[in-house]
């Protein structure tokens, strides 16, 4: 079982942080943290680069060159030149160039990537011509699957393993005293309908007769009418919305995205912030960061989920105990920003971890 091995605060640097700083989006939460770490950290965001056509950003996210591209390069190598960063952090490089991570390391700044999806798995999305084009320029890569680790490690490249992290401002347990009678939810998904998913919750809703509802977008895609109506409550939810909408659900769904090559969902890490009960799919990874039918309980079939999700309905003594144990867990063992990002700064100084 994975347990944490406590970080040192990291020194103060000055970090250039690259990204697309969305609203309540994982980029702006590590954002948050380098500051709550004491970094003199400036982002860059690449939002505003984006064109007015969607057409336009289409053919720049499968194609992002030359003059596509060029003006967000530029402006990079200004805010290089203007900030002077020690670290020039990098999250989901797609769009930037050799040239540019070449001047980055003639300004003498360190570059990290920390990416999150799979450029290298099954799932071909497009996005990476670039990527490929520059990665192996990194000064440390932040790996958060295991299929990964493998590859970095045979490429003789700089790598850290980090995980999928919550954020501790955003994602925390209900307050005192909260119970079922404030939980209007029973059996809880909130996500996109990615892979298998449509086909699992409607076994558990029309073939189970398990008490569903979702939130996320897409679903119109793959449901019914018939089938939005009856399951489908809200699309995207963000910040405090998402929160209390797991606050409020009995049971927590969570699977992995395969073609991903994910072995824990950042769903599963999330849940477990908020003190709230997870039923997850049985992976090697959600069996690494959570003791099973303590912290989380898991399934490897709708039939085991059906049969689990009907048992802890009707015990909300062991779901709250298990919620609270699975948020004790998350802190005890680092999940968080703060203590996963500490790691990553912490190891550009060459410091290795015991335990």
């Amino acid at each position: 079982m994975m347990e944490k091995t406590l970080a040192a605060l990291p020194r103060r640097r000055r970090v250039l942080y690259v990204t697309g700083m969305a609203p309540f989006g994982t980029t702006t939460f590590r954002y948050a943290a380098l500051q709550r770490l004491g970094q003199d950290v400036q982002p860059f965001d690449w939002r505003p680069y984006a064109f007015r056509f969607s057409l336009l950003n289409s053919i720049r996210n499968r194609y992002p060159l030359g003059p596509l591209v060029s003006r967000v390069n530029r402006d990079l190598r200004r805010a290089v030149q203007s900030f002077r960063p020690d670290v020039v952090w990098f999250d989901k490089p797609i769009y930037f160039t050799p040239a540019t991570m070449r001047a980055i390391h003639q300004a003498g700044a360190r570059i990290v990537f920390y990416v999150q999806d799979g450029p290298f798995g099954p799932r071909k999305d497009g996005y990476w011509r670039q990527f490929y084009r520059v990665f192996r320029m990194a000064d440390l890569h932040c790996l958060v699957r295991e299929a990964d680790v493998a590859r970095y490690r045979a490429w003789d490249l700089p790598w850290i393993k980090t995980m999928f992290s919550f954020d501790p401002v955003m994602q925390f347990p209900p307050p005192a005293g909260w119970s079922d009678a404030d939980r209007d939810r029973e059996l809880s998904y909130i996500g996109h309908p990615h892979e298998e998913r449509p086909k699992f919750l409607l076994g558990l809703a029309e073939q189970h007769g398990l008490p569903l509802s979702i939130d996320g977008n897409g679903w119109q895609s793959v449901f019914s009418p018939e089938q939005l109506a009856s399951y489908v409550r809200h699309g995207h939810l963000l910040g405090d919305a998402y929160r209390e909408h797991i606050w409020k659900s009995k049971i927590n769904l969570s699977f992995v995205t395969h073609d991903n090559e994910d072995d824990i969902a950042h769903k599963s890490v999330e849940i477990a912030a908020c003190g709230s009960f997870l039923l997850a799919l049985r992976t090697p990874g959600h069996l690494s960061i959570f003791e099973e039918d303590r912290e989380a309980v898991f399934f490897s079939s709708v039939e085991e989920c059906a049969d689990k999700a009907r048992f802890y309905l009707g015990r909300s003594d062991l779901r709250e105990q298990i919620g609270r144990k699975a948020h004790e867990r998350a802190l005890r063992s680092g999940y968080d920003n703060d203590s996963q990002l500490s790691r990553i700064l912490n190891r550009l100084d060459g410091k290795q971890e015991s335990g």
